[in-house]
């Protein structure tokens, strides 16, 4: 990591460059409303090797039907596979939705409780998707980390981690509390359309001057 490094100043410079860009599909999902910790974690499930620009209109496409756990149950695992057509293996995501929204109504009375640990309990839910929600829903201090975050923060040697799981222990360990749902929020647009994952733009990046480009080896 460059000796100048300075967090505040990095995640400031990303803020207003991802501006002109998509919010990630979560944010965006809270803006329009869909922001109760079921919907957030339902959502993050769709998102799961789906684009952002497939999972907004699936997400919304399901919450038209169905937005809570009572509400879910009501449809079939077919019907619900359809409603998920377009994400990646809609039917192995509905049975995970069906499975949560089952346990939130029969151990949780229909409310799933804000806690990391009764969350990443569930089957199919693990601590992206867990972190994300809680971030996203409560506003909970929670560090969401997917292959975007991941590869910035290894990009800038800000951390030295080989997978996101290892990532995520590495920035808890390194960022403030105070900004854990910033990491999210901003590097995966950034990473999405900055620091991309082949031929990063850093001729333009806002933070070139403290990236210590690591294993980029061709950009623009």
């Amino acid at each position: 990591m460059k000796s100048d490094f300075e967090l505040n100043t990095v995640l400031a410079r990303i803020g207003d460059a991802i501006q002109p860009f998509p919010k990630a599909a979560m944010f965006e999902l809270r803006e329009r409303g869909y922001n109760s910790l079921f919907e957030q974690l339902i959502s993050c499930i769709i998102s799961i090797r789906t684009l952002d620009e497939t999972s907004l209109p699936v997400s919304e496409r399901l919450f038209a039907v169905a937005r809570t756990p009572e509400q879910l149950l009501q449809l079939s695992p077919e019907r619900l596979a359809g409603l998920l057509h377009g994400s990646q293996y809609p039917e192995q995501k509905a049975y995970t939705m069906l499975g949560i929204a089952n346990v939130a109504v029969e151990q949780y009375g229909g409310q799933l409780p804000a806690e990391y640990e009764a969350l990443t309990a569930l089957k199919g839910i693990g601590p992206k998707c867990a972190n994300l929600a809680l971030g996203v829903a409560t506003g909970q201090a929670a560090i969401s980390v997917d292959i975007h975050v991941h590869r910035v923060v290894n990009r800038w040697d800000f951390v030295k981690t080989s997978t996101p799981e290892k990532t995520l222990v590495a920035l808890e360990k390194a960022v403030p509390v105070s900004q854990w749902t910033d990491i999210n929020r901003l590097l995966m647009p950034f990473g999405k359309h900055i620091c991309t994952g082949t031929l990063p733009k850093c001729s333009t990046c806002p933070v070139f001057e403290f990236c210590e480009r690591v294993c980029v080896t061709k950009h623009l």
